[in-house]
């Protein structure tokens, strides 16, 4: 927090950092870079924690066991 004050002031040439003002921006620059449903994000990452503890995430076994048996690698380079 210090370096990014300090870098604050340098460029301010020694006028007065009005806090408020950097809550504000803080605040909003945090609020874009939440999802916009944070709530439901929330619930979505919940109910996929809980089928991977449950074991009932959908899959395909016979498609899964052919994968393992076979060693198919994709082939992202072409």
């Amino acid at each position: 927090m210090r370096e990014a004050l300090d870098e604050l002031r340098a460029k301010l040439n020694g006028d007065r950092i009005d806090m408020a003002e950097l809550v504000i921006l803080g605040a909003r620059a945090k609020a874009r870079r939440l999802p916009a449903n944070a709530k439901s994000a929330r619930e979505a990452a919940m109910s996929l924690a809980e089928m991977i503890r449950s074991r009932s995430i959908p899959v395909d076994v016979r498609a899964a066991e052919e994968v393992k048996h076979r060693g198919l690698i994709a082939n992202y380079d072409d």
